[in-house]
């Protein structure tokens, strides 16, 4: 196996300009470094990535905090698209991913520096934390370069990736109201969710725009489940028969309102509208395919890595990133054809 000495014998220079040069100062020449990487390419040369993380003081790892991270939660497959995108920007630049999970109980047996330390990560990112999660305040007042995904925090270290979720349930909104509806209700996540309180104020943000009323009786809470949204919707259906659409915080939520209105004897979208929010995989291919807003979870991963490695690097880089969202138009709405009492 080939060392470093050995690319130095065989370019005639000393071992620290080899060390200098394949580790990208700027004291080497241009014409030095290409004949030194020619060269170790040509020596088939591996660098030891744990003596090159001691000399240099960085491993170039970045680690993937998922909070929450369970079974449930796979069938909608964010967090892999998001994982997918991190990992295309990390391979272009030879960053290396760790994923670690967590949960807020969890949170309390190990502080979030002693996780990263532990994992040797040069910065993270995080993804599914809530307003209440202990990591939460440890995350903004840490010297590790940290991008959160979904959860706004700024700071010279802290940055965030999102996209317009009032304007995502805005378009929704808008949508339904151009179909004729009166009479919309709305599952939401959670209230420690950041999404959540964004998509709720996008709800009645578009229903006050549009001259409509908001009932706060038609707004229950479906925790991003959806067995739990189907009750809470069956129940919402029948204690309000007037209900003609339904806007979703999220498309495994829309599932379950698609099944309890089954259960209630309602054909969708002929006696009920529903929109849901993601446009996940299955949403094209439930039945019938479902109307949602779009959010790109690959491009947000691109966009946390791309800003993370930013920070990491010094280099001049916005803290905000925003994902465009757009509203996909299927068959889970339609024109209101009658009007329910």
């Amino acid at each position: 196996m080939s060392t470093i000495k050995d690319i130095a014998k065989a370019a005639g220079v000393s071992i620290t300009t080899v060390s200098r040069a394949l580790n990208g100062y700027s004291d080497v020449s241009i014409k030095t470094k290409q004949r030194i990487h020619d060269i170790a390419k040509e020596l088939e040369y591996s660098p030891n990535a744990l003596a090159r993380s001691l000399v240099m003081k960085k491993t170039k790892t970045i680690g993937l905090l998922v909070s929450g991270l369970n079974r449930s939660g796979s069938k909608d497959h964010i967090v892999m698209d998001v994982l997918t995108g991190i990992h295309e920007y990390c391979g272009e630049y030879e960053y290396d991913i760790v994923l670690f999970s967590t949960s807020t109980s969890r949170q309390g047996e190990k502080t979030y520096t002693q996780l990263c330390r532990e994992r040797r990560v040069d910065g993270v990112i995080v993804q599914g934390i809530k307003k209440d999660d202990p990591y939460l305040i440890e995350i903004l007042n840490s010297d590790i370069p940290c991008v959160l995904v979904d959860v706004p925090a700024e700071g010279e270290k802290v940055g965030f990736v999102t996209t317009d979720n009032v304007e995502g349930a805005m378009k929704a909104i808008d949508h339904l109201v151009s179909l004729g509806h009166d009479k919309i209700a709305m599952v939401n996540g959670h209230d420690q969710a950041f999404v959540s309180q964004e998509r709720l104020k996008g709800f009645k943000l578009g229903l006050e725009n549009l001259e409509k009323t908001f009932h706060p009786r038609l707004v229950v809470n479906g925790d991003y489940d959806e067995a739990i949204s189907e009750e809470k919707a069956f129940q919402l259906l029948q204690h309000h028969p007037e209900i003609t659409a339904v806007f979703c915080a999220s498309d495994l939520m829309a599932f379950g309102v698609m099944r309890a209105a089954r259960r209630h004897g309602l054909r969708v979208p002929e006696d009920l509208s529903i929109v849901g929010y993601d446009d996940i995989a299955l949403a094209s291919y439930v039945s019938p395919p479902l109307t949602t807003i779009a959010q790109d979870t690959f491009e947000m991963g691109y966009a946390a890595a791309r800003l993370l490695v930013g920070i990491l690097e010094e280099t001049e880089v916005e803290r905000i990133c925003m994902v465009d969202n757009e509203l996909k138009i299927r068959e889970t709405t339609i024109k209101q054809a009658k009007i329910k009492k």
